[in-house]
């Protein structure tokens, strides 16, 4: 069933487990990612971006997606989500990540999002407080549950760009809950956007610690995001390469670390790059293993847009050619569900292993299922 995503925060804290948020970019994706989460019964947060719903509106130019645009995209997803998810027996969220204005998160809203993000981590600290405050006096009469962010992160991905970071001052996240009624917050603390993070990456712990002794203290009922957080297995980016590919410097944060700080306070952990690789890896496979394909007249488009950029390994930039499949899951014919199965296979292979290791495995009836509506009427009453 879909849930505020709230709901499945409340119990990675109280069972001090990391929830991990996946960003899907095609209807087989979500069906996948369903599928995988239901097999180990785990709570799920589904994740879509700005990008991503321009994307998911068959625009192809998605980074400069218009704000119709991103509007029917978000519907799609939120369409297909109910599709494979409204009878699910685990708790699922549909989340807007790195949401920037009001109206994208009004869009998502009514697209079916159960929870928003609004990114105003860039905009003086005052004016960040006050749309954050705004987006949460629109979402919360509705049960949709709202994240913010505090301090910039480093690095690319999607629409977020930053050369630097800046991290989190634990004591104004506790004046950042008091102020805007967020329910989640994403902090600053060493992770960093995209495939190039770093060798040897070293999370501050101690910064979420902190933050999260502060809000115990205060008495504030909210929840820590590590964004940045994709583990970038380093099999994948050397059998891409071994096949043609020119992924430098693409590490990813050390999934030990990652497990740690789901222990000191950290509740949602927040993954893309790990789909994205394996999904390419497998359809460079595919096409290795089965030359012929290159010559097909449904999905040879898809291997020569892919060789076109050895450096990119995004999906979205090689499969224009059958967005009917990507968007609405149509298939064509079976050279078009050959690519499709290598993706959902990608999405399956990069999420099972997190939900294990970060230990919301088996936990999904420990999630309170709870409608938007019933939400809406607890933030009425308790004042959250």
């Amino acid at each position: 069933m879909l849930v505020p995503m709230r709901a499945i925060l409340e119990a990675a804290d109280k069972y001090r487990y990391g929830q991990a948020a996946f960003n899907m970019n095609s209807v087989g994706q979500i069906e996948a990612a369903i599928r995988i989460h239901e097999l180990l019964r785990s709570g799920a947060i589904l994740q879509g971006a700005e990008a991503s719903n321009a994307y998911m509106s068959g625009e192809l130019d998605f980074m400069h997606g218009t704000p119709e645009e991103k509007a029917v995209g978000a519907k799609n997803i939120g369409d297909t989500v109910k599709k494979f998810g409204a009878d699910s027996p685990i708790p699922i969220a549909l989340h807007l990540d790195h949401g920037k204005t009001l109206e994208s998160v009004k869009a998502c809203i009514a697209g079916g999002y159960t929870s928003v993000m609004i990114d105003g981590s860039s905009l003086p600290y005052e004016d960040n407080v006050e749309l954050t405050r705004e987006v949460v006096k629109y979402a919360h009469p509705y049960g949709v549950t709202v994240e913010g962010e505090l301090g910039v992160l480093a690095g690319v991905e999607d629409h977020v760009f930053s050369a630097t970071s800046t991290y989190t001052n634990p004591m104004q996240a506790v004046d950042f809950f008091k102020k805007t009624g967020c329910d989640a917050l994403a902090i600053s603390y060493g992770t960093c956007h995209g495939a190039n993070k770093g060798k040897d990456t070293k999370i501050r712990r101690e910064i979420a610690i902190a933050t999260k002794e502060c809000m115990l203290h205060e008495g504030i009922s909210g929840f820590l995001v590590s964004h940045g957080s994709s583990t970038v297995p380093q099999e994948y980016v050397q059998q891409i390469n071994a096949m043609g590919g020119q992924l430098e410097n693409a590490f990813g944060i050390d999934v030990n670390q990652l497990v740690d700080v789901a222990h000191c306070g950290i509740n949602k952990i927040n993954v893309d790059t790990d789909i994205r690789l394996a999904c390419t890896r497998n359809i460079m496979e595919l096409f290795r293993d089965h030359p012929e394909l290159k010559e097909s007249a449904s999905i040879g488009q898809v291997y020569r847009d892919m060789v076109a950029n050895p450096k990119n390994f995004d999906p979205r930039n090689y499969t224009a050619s059958i967005m009917d499949a990507i968007l609405y899951g149509k298939i064509a014919d079976e050279d078009v569900a050959k690519v499709v199965q290598c993706m959902k296979d990608g999405v399956t292979e990069s999420i099972a292993p997190l939900l294990v290791q970060f230990g919301s495995y088996r936990k999904s009836n420990l999630i309170e299922p709870v409608t938007c509506e019933m939400m809406a009427d607890r933030y009425k009453k308790e004042g959250i």
